[in-house]
């Protein structure tokens, strides 16, 4: 069976798009390649198509399997379920499954069952996941979200940086990494944490382009000036059967919007991170089955989000990163329509964001701190929590997050384990620091990194030319093959 009749078969479409047939055609052939293309573009089918034709595997062989490394757990469960309606077999595994489900799905896995699974790369820590997937022959290793390979990345994962030893496990398998965004230093990136010289891999760039998506800036002091564009903006599209994201930094700032749209009787719902997790599945379900046309949201909301006809999205805080806006708006217009993609500018809201990156770089010294804390002083930690940890690492300042921010940190580089909330702490100290996280060098370099980002986007909105020129410049779009710069 070729390509095309496998997209016929099971996708229903006529023809391959972009560069979607020569990725297809590399990877069957057993090449290696990095996929950059636009949200919406189909990336998905450049790994879902080779792992649906006949390999001609003999039965005396391990069944086949493609394994698909991804670190959006929301949106594992919506692309296994697309995929089933399509009478195709796959499955994931993570944590959001129950012991009794997860040891069910590695029992078939085991036996043969399934051409796609889906699986974090944090699964590769676990050893009955290994004996498990060494019963299959992974043919095709594809990395989703390959941005977070990098450290340098804006959504970096520790064990992505794995990646070889992961790759070595599996008997070193053709690998593709597909994203939508990254710089020319994450695609060199990408590739050496991959364990593959430049020569081995093939750049398929198709480019950041979304022509339908109308991206503006727009000045503003005050919550008053901000809430007369968010007004104006849904105004705009409430006679649209579409919806809007408004997306806020920080959850105080959404609370407060909130209370001022509902003076206004304009009904939207809520969605950040201090809601309970049923609430935030209900809302998100409303959100994708248009019942709720209009959204408040902190950046959580968005990661497993595949709706088509978002009408808008709506920045009105400044984010991060040039990387993390691009991503954050490329959920608008997925169905090719005109779409709005707005950033409201008040100079006031640096102050915040240049907070955020300090809190998600914490030195060598506060690592330390926080690990000998845990590690020396465990029953008290134990028994009165995060409210007391914050207060031998930063009494005076209760709004500092670098402890939350270190230990999740430590949860992906595996040096603990367990729950860390308001409510209980029981964590298990599994390893000693790594040396990564003790480098005071390394993490100066990845804070002055972070800073520049934001300084990136600030520089993008006092742009005076084509904003679309500036940003293809960033993203390297010209640049057509990926080469690794000498350290």
């Amino acid at each position: 069976m070729k390509p095309i009749d496998v997209l016929h078969q099971f996708f229903g479409f006529e023809s391959f798009r972009g560069s979607q047939a020569a990725v297809i055609d590399r990877v069957v052939r057993g090449g290696h390649s990095l996929v950059i293309m636009p949200t919406g573009a189909g990336k998905s089918l450049c790994y879902q198509i080779p792992a649906l034709m006949s390999d001609g595997e003999e039965k005396s062989r391990r069944p086949t399997v493609t394994l698909v490394l991804s670190p959006l757990i929301a949106l594992m469960k919506d692309k296994v379920d697309a995929l089933h309606a399509r009478g195709i077999e796959a499955t994931f595994i993570n944590s959001s499954l129950s012991r009794e489900e997860r040891e069910r799905r590695y029992s078939e896995v085991a036996e043969g069952r399934y051409r796609l699974l889906y699986v974090t790369p944090e699964r590769f820590r676990k050893p009955e996941f290994l004996d498990v997937i060494t019963r299959r022959d992974v043919r095709l290793l594809a990395v989703d979200e390959a941005h977070c390979i990098s450290e340098w990345g804006h959504d970096f994962r520790p064990d992505y940086s794995r990646l070889i030893e992961i790759r070595e496990r599996l008997g070193n398998p053709t690998t593709i990494a597909l994203t939508a965004t990254a710089t020319p230093d994450v695609q060199a990136d990408i590739v050496r944490q991959l364990g593959l010289r430049p020569d081995e891999i093939e750049l398929f760039h198709e480019g950041i382009d979304r022509p339908n998506l109308r991206l503006n800036v727009e000045a503003v002091w005050g919550d008053e000036e901000k809430l007369e564009q968010i007004v104006a903006v849904r105004d705009r599209h409430s006679t649209s059967l579409g919806s809007g994201i408004v997306y806020f930094t920080l959850i105080r700032t959404l609370e407060r919007f909130s209370e001022l749209l509902r003076q206004r009787q304009v009904p939207h719902v809520r969605y950040h991170g201090d809601l309970e997790r049923n609430d935030r599945r209900r809302i998100q379900n409303e959100f994708m089955h248009g019942h709720c046309p209009l959204v408040l949201a902190t950046p959580a909301f968005g990661m497993g989000i595949d709706k088509e006809d978002i009408r808008f999205v709506l920045h009105a805080e400044i984010p991060g990163s040039m990387e993390a806006w691009y991503q954050e708006i490329g959920r608008a217009g997925r169905d090719g329509l005109p779409s709005d993609c707005l950033l409201l500018y008040d100079e006031a809201d640096l102050t915040t964001q240049m907070e955020f990156i300090r809190w998600s770089n914490p030195d060598a010294d506060f690592y330390h701190r926080v690990y000998d804390l845990i590690a020396h002083d465990y029953e008290r930690a134990t028994a009165f929590g995060l409210d007391w940890l914050r207060e031998q690492l930063h009494a005076k300042q209760k709004h500092d997050h670098r402890l939350e921010t270190v230990l999740g940190i430590l949860d992906r580089y595996g040096v603990i384990e367990g729950i860390w909330d308001d409510e209980s702490f029981r964590i298990n100290i599994l390893s000693s620091l790594p040396g990564e996280l003790l480098d005071h060098e390394r993490l100066a370099l990845k804070l002055r990194r972070d800073q520049e980002k934001l300084l990136a986007l600030v520089r993008l909105i006092r742009h005076e030319g084509d904003r679309m020129d500036f940003i293809r410049e960033y993203f390297g779009q010209a640049r057509r093959e990926v080469s690794v710069p000498s350290s």
